[in-house]
């Protein structure tokens, strides 16, 4: 979809890009960087002195190879960009941020810079710190809802570090104490984008392996629709009562 509308003529597009409340860097196609707005330069200035630089006045001209230990890798992701690629990175080992980097596409859909915003930034002990209180308040409430049954409400938001501890906790629960049944609660979570689905999916194949049954509880319509990607045979339920009303169904049954 194109844009809409057109923007005032007493009104600059660089200007405008400095007014947003975020880092924004605008680099060329050969991925040296030309621009940035007040907001990235403030940031930069900070940064500078851990890439032995002076300022942030430092940084206009330089490849952003300068700033990856594996530029080849850097150089293949940017140049395969269609949309929007996002990644978390630690630079310096002191600065976590997220990095949003956007290609910029004349009328022919030729490739002629780069948009990179920096959002979420933090300090490597503000993350750690971030984290440690996230995994402290997973503390996975692993409920004994019935006969070989467990249920677990997510919570908030779901990363790697989040899913590697749900799947290792799950799947011990299931060894220790016999479970069949694994109903998961997703009404709780605050998106459920790719990598969620990603790491559901994970928790549904480990689960088959030991031969315990994961079931998705929590279903809204809204969420409904963006769960395409998983696999068809994933039972799923609105309410953890009509899952449980299945399971003892199916136990009748054996």
């Amino acid at each position: 979809m194109s844009e809409v509308g057109s923007i005032p003529n007493e009104i600059s597009m660089l200007k405008a890009l400095n007014s947003i409340g975020e880092n924004i860097i605008i680099a060329d196609k050969q991925f040296h960087i030309r621009w940035m707005n007040s907001n990235a330069s403030e940031l930069l200035s900070v940064v500078a002195p851990l890439f032995q630089l002076q300022d942030s006045e430092a940084f206009i001209g330089l490849s952003m190879d300068f700033f990856h230990k594996r530029p080849v890798h850097q150089q293949q992701v940017m140049r395969s960009l269609e949309t929007t690629h996002r990644t978390r990175i630690t630079i310096r080992d002191r600065i976590v941020t997220d990095i949003v980097v956007t290609p910029i596409k004349n009328d022919l859909a030729d490739i002629e810079g780069y948009v990179v915003m920096l959002m979420d930034v933090t300090t490597k002990s503000e993350e750690e710190k971030k984290k440690e209180k996230l995994i402290k308040a997973l503390s996975l409430p692993i409920l004994h809802v019935w006969k070989n049954t467990i249920a677990l409400p997510l919570i908030g938001e779901f990363d790697a570090e989040r899913a590697d501890l749900l799947i290792s906790s799950v799947l011990l629960e299931c060894s220790a104490h016999r479970i069949e049944y694994v109903l998961i609660s997703l009404s709780g979570l605050s998106d459920f984008d790719q990598e969620v689905q990603f790491y559901i999916q994970k928790l549904y194949d480990c689960l088959k392996l030991i031969g315990a049954k994961c079931i998705l509880v929590g279903i809204s319509p809204k969420l409904a629709i963006s769960m395409g990607a998983l696999e068809r045979d994933i039972p799923t339920y609105s309410s953890t009562y009509a899952a449980l009303e299945a399971v003892m169904e199916q136990q009748k049954q054996q």
